[in-house]
């Protein structure tokens, strides 16, 4: 009865705010009225929808990678799984990086696994950033650049092409660091106010002065590249052998406004396609997650991390799963 009564509420409250404002308070109140699996709150402040919408810089359902599936017998997968636990000496998978003004989520959450993988398969030998810059700017193929791009040609690009290292902006670290600089789209702090998508950086095939090898020796490369089944015993599988991939999903209007608890979508427009990294996968109060890393910064979400629904494809995150392994 309780459940049903929930489902009364929420149906009452759809019927009686179809169209709330984007980022609005009457929103967070409507998903918190809502008692869903998750809390909402203010993420952003003072910001233009154009903006946000720019953030959402996937196209989805692009081309497909070959697919690759494991036996999944004899594999007894943890009821969780936190890759950040898991290998604790790869700095780069607890990192949030910010994506700035910019539709470069594919580069990014392509650019977070690579660097993840690069580390777990040379046993934490290998420890660095690659560059979102490098592939942002350099892969043509891959899209529209900061106006958006293809996660599956990404991980393409790096197995043909190779990627150079590259930290976050400002940071001088690697060949490339990225060059769009953050702002402040969550709190009134001392970066600039965020405005409308910049232009995509040139594809400069040099490193930053002083930095001690040349472009093309920095390259790192791919073995190879594929797309997961959308099963999650599949996904999973991945995820605790090889390391964190890349995902993309619909954004909805209501993920911009998560802050804890498992996301699953209640209300709101379509904004367009995300990519981002998952790392993990657990349960919460009886609902199975996802755990993913954002690039939005650590102010975002849960300190930049978030939870999504695992098992039902929600908001098609299962659907659109990247991956590859390193050549080295």
């Amino acid at each position: 009865m309780h459940s049903l009564a929930l489902l009364c509420a929420f149906l009452a409250l759809s019927v009686a705010s179809p169209h709330l404002p984007l980022l609005s308070s009457e929103m967070i109140n409507f998903i918190n009225k809502v008692n869903t699996t998750w809390t909402a709150g203010q993420n952003f402040h003072n910001v233009d929808s154009s903006y946000v919408k720019g953030l959402c810089g996937t196209f989805l359902k692009g081309p497909k990678l070959p697919q690759v599936l494991h036996n999944t017998e004899g594999i007894r997968l943890p009821d969780s799984f936190d890759a950040r636990k898991q290998w604790p000496d790869c700095r780069t998978i607890q990192q949030i990086r910010d994506q700035g003004s910019c539709g470069s989520c594919w580069a990014f959450g392509a650019a977070e696994a690579i660097s993840d993988r690069l580390c777990i398969h040379s046993g934490s030998k290998i420890s660095l950033e690659i560059s979102a810059e490098d592939l942002l700017s350099c892969c043509d193929e891959c899209g529209m650049g900061c106006s958006g791009g293809y996660p599956s040609s990404a991980w393409e690009f790096w197995t043909k092409k190779g990627l150079v290292t590259g930290g976050l902006c400002g940071s001088e670290v690697g060949c490339r660091p990225y060059s769009i600089a953050p702002c402040e789209h969550h709190v009134n702090g001392t970066r600039p106010p965020c405005q409308g998508t910049q232009e995509t950086p040139k594809c400069e095939k040099k490193c930053i002065d002083g930095y001690p090898t040349s472009y093309l020796k920095d390259k790192h490369f791919g073995k190879r590249s594929y797309s997961l089944p959308s099963q999650q015993e599949q996904i999973m599988t991945e995820l605790y052998k090889n390391g964190p991939v890349e995902a993309a999903f619909t954004v909805y209007a209501d993920f911009l406004l998560y802050k804890t608890g498992v996301y699953q979508h209640v209300t709101g427009e379509v904004l367009g396609g995300h990519a981002i990294k998952i790392l993990g996968w657990g349960e919460e109060s009886g609902t199975p997650y996802w755990l993913a890393a954002n690039s939005w910064n650590g102010d975002w979400g849960d300190k930049g991390f978030f939870k999504i629904k695992r098992g039902n494809d929600e908001c098609g995150i299962e659907s659109e799963m990247v991956a590859g392994t390193p050549l080295n």
